[in-house]
């Protein structure tokens, strides 16, 4: 059986919105406010890496301060590891550790070792505990032979492992993640991707929620996925499902022979949508295709392709912009919103 050690109820959070002094005095008692949580219910289970995907202003910030306790919800409640929210704050802070991507948070004067022994001490640790935590924490994230390295001198990469080994340091069951790769390059981001999936869940045991904005980090990474949209869950599911609703199952593809009889005969199970040329120099030309699943099919197509003797240059699944993405969830879900 499944275990939740994450379970959020109707939460709500709504604030104040903005007014001049001007509007104030003339309207004093016509304050309206902004709905930023709404009657947000989830659960997440032990082991888990789960993403919350959505735009800014959907609220993702907003539910990751009300679970790591910095604010109260309106309405509603959670349990985290089987401790209530509201009732046992100090515990659930036991339990879950917030990764804050802010860099400025480090200590860039001191090295590595020094910044986590410094956390370390706040968190209670001492004597050989204190030292072995930190020796162990730095080889998790792969910083060991960084250790004695000043901060001020690291790359951004290696400053978001060491803010993640300093999130490990009390040993938290839950982890969360609002955008850890936002300052990252693709390079780095996606090995970074693969460390949190390797390392952290994997062999760390850790349950992981997962805030971000970058559709392709969340369906490639997370077991599950949640699309947040002005506060509410507009779907959930596995990322192949929300992918298959939301876009469908189309590859494009490049080639310099978009002419070719091939990608126009019924046998290679798919529908031909599009036939344009870029106007480069090679005069490439980009072939949509439609399929009606993702199992065999795509690879069977190129295959087939490469057979006839197409030269392909490039070839891969169509990711739609996330705005895109969400509308097409939304009309998929029919009312819109998900639970």
């Amino acid at each position: 059986m499944s275990e939740a050690i994450v379970q959020i109820s109707h939460l709500t959070k709504q604030y104040p919105l903005r007014r001049s002094w001007a509007q104030m005095v003339r309207r004093p008692g016509a304050a309206k406010h902004v709905v930023a949580i709404d009657d947000f219910s989830l659960e997440v289970e032990k082991g888990e890496f789960f993403g919350l995907l959505g735009p800014n202003g959907a609220g993702k910030t907003t539910l990751f301060k009300i679970l790591s306790t910095l604010i109260e919800p309106d309405d509603g409640n959670a349990k985290i590891g089987g401790h209530d929210l509201r009732a046992e704050p100090d515990r659930v802070r036991e339990v879950l550790s917030p990764v804050i991507a802010d860099e400025r948070s480090l200590n860039w004067r001191l090295s590595a070792t020094e910044n986590l022994r410094f956390y370390a001490s706040l968190y209670g640790l001492s004597g050989e505990m204190h030292r072995k935590r930190v020796e162990e924490l730095l080889e998790v994230v792969g910083l060991d032979d960084a250790g004695r390295k000043i901060v001020g001198a690291f790359s951004s990469g290696m400053k978001q492992r060491l803010l993640l080994a300093r999130a490990l340091l009390g040993f938290p069951k839950v982890l969360l993640l609002d955008e850890p790769t936002r300052s990252l390059d693709p390079v780095a981001a996606r090995r970074f991707r693969e460390f949190l999936r390797e390392e952290i869940v994997t062999r760390q045991g850790c349950t992981v929620l997962l805030a971000t904005h970058n559709s392709e980090e969340a369906l490639d990474l997370c077991d599950r996925v949640g699309v947040l949209d002005k506060g509410r869950m507009v779907t959930l599911g596995a990322p192949h499902e929300l992918n298959r609703k939301a876009v469908g199952c189309r590859y494009r593809l490049w080639t310099s022979m978009p002419d070719h009889p091939i990608f126009r005969t019924n046998g290679i199970s798919a529908s031909v949508t599009n036939v344009t040329s870029d106007g480069a120099e090679d005069q490439l030309g980009m072939i949509d295709v439609s399929f009606s699943d993702d199992t065999e099919r795509p690879a069977i197509f190129l295959e087939r392709v490469v057979r006839a003797g197409v030269r392909v240059h490039r070839y891969e699944r169509v990711q739609l912009p996330l705005a895109d993405l969400i509308e097409n969830l939304v009309k998929s879900n029919g009312t819109g919103h998900g639970s």
